[in-house]
């Protein structure tokens, strides 16, 4: 009897521990600390806008909308939309783009090319219709065309794309099952069962995998660095980029933090919106929770080993929950989010 109670009380012991450490690495015990410099100067009325894109030469954002709360929460779906915001006028108002595009569109993930200096590529994650597409639009000035419909059975959980070239990209699946116990697992556990996928031209292939739920990817073409954000493991991984597009992996930049998608400054900097306490974002997302917190870092990446990251913007929720993206522009960061109701401007 006392053997078998010794058992049992090292089991305990162990189970303890082993929720302990999940609790731990999710970010459970992290006490959140508001604060950042600057002003709130605006909210813009956009629900769930989960990824934003930048270009800095033409002084617009692409802002991808997606009503998550309404469509997750209600199971009540409304058509969710891709939105300009003219960086040059005096009041920030969203452009809506997709007005004409009258297939089912969730957007997600996003990424924006300048063709030339009339012409935008864009690409947007799409999850409609039980499965997921990567849908691709041209941009003439305000104009949003529709091209053409990308799918492939390696868009397993597709979270964020990178576009390369006008017929190259990356994305990123950010879990290997896309239901049941091993999802649950995925999550929870923190099982390193996602990957990157390489497109070009009609060909689709893994070019890493092994990834805590793979989802920010963003590419700097200056260095020649694709970077890949690991929010369950509070990481952001570095790659160098060969001509076939296989990827080379250099480290892992420890960020601390649920770190999500990824944006560049004008100096290269990184700028991240991230989840510091990946337990109370899950609780949120699953209508449980009113709010959760939200933070921003920067991180200064200049070579293998020799990198700074600050946190620069943290909020319990009261501003802004689950932020996803933050974009910098002149002394403005446009932040966005899951699933709040507003797209938030702080103004340094």
């Amino acid at each position: 009897m006392k053997r078998f109670l010794r058992i049992l009380l090292i089991l305990l012991i162990l189970l303890a521990a082993f929720v302990l450490q999940i609790l731990h690495s999710g970010g459970f015990f992290r006490k959140v600390v508001p604060g950042f410099e600057g002003n709130i100067i605006q909210k813009i009325n956009l629900p769930g806008a989960e990824d934003i894109a930048i270009s800095r030469e033409d002084r617009f954002l692409i802002v991808s909308s997606d009503d998550r709360a309404s469509r997750w929460g209600k199971g009540k779906p409304r058509q969710g939309g891709l939105f300009m915001i003219d960086l040059s006028a005096e009041s920030f108002t969203p452009k809506l783009l997709t007005g004409a595009f009258d297939s089912p569109f969730y957007p997600h993930g996003i990424s924006l090319l300048r063709l030339d200096s009339a012409v935008h590529q864009i690409l947007a994650i799409n999850h409609a219709n039980g499965g997921h597409t990567i849908e691709v639009f041209l941009l003439y000035g305000d104009s949003l065309v529709y091209e053409k419909t990308l799918a492939d059975e390696s868009m397993i959980s597709p979270n964020d794309v990178v576009a390369i070239s006008e017929n190259a990209f990356y994305f990123t699946n950010d879990h290997r099952h896309t239901s049941g116990t091993w999802r649950l697992m995925e999550d929870y556990l923190g099982l390193r069962q996602s990957n990157v996928v390489y497109a070009s031209g009609s060909s689709y292939r893994e070019v890493d995998h092994g990834i805590a739920y793979a989802n920010g990817i963003n590419y700097d073409p200056t260095r020649n660095l694709l970077f890949v954000a690991s929010p369950r493991d509070f990481l952001i991984k570095v790659y160098s980029v060969n001509s076939q597009g296989d990827l080379t992996f250099i480290e892992d930049i420890q960020a601390g933090t649920g770190v999500d998608n990824i944006e560049f400054d004008d100096s290269g900097n990184l700028w991240i919106g991230a989840h510091p306490n990946l337990m109370k974002f899950a609780s949120y997302a699953a209508g449980k929770s009113e709010k959760a917190p939200s933070e921003v870092i920067q991180v200064t990446y200049r070579g293998i080993g020799d990198y700074q990251v600050s946190s620069v913007f943290l909020d319990d929720g009261a501003i802004i929950s689950a932020s996803t993206v933050a974009v910098p522009f002149t002394n403005l960061i446009f932040i966005g989010n899951v699933m709040d109701n507003e797209l938030v401007v702080w103004k340094r």
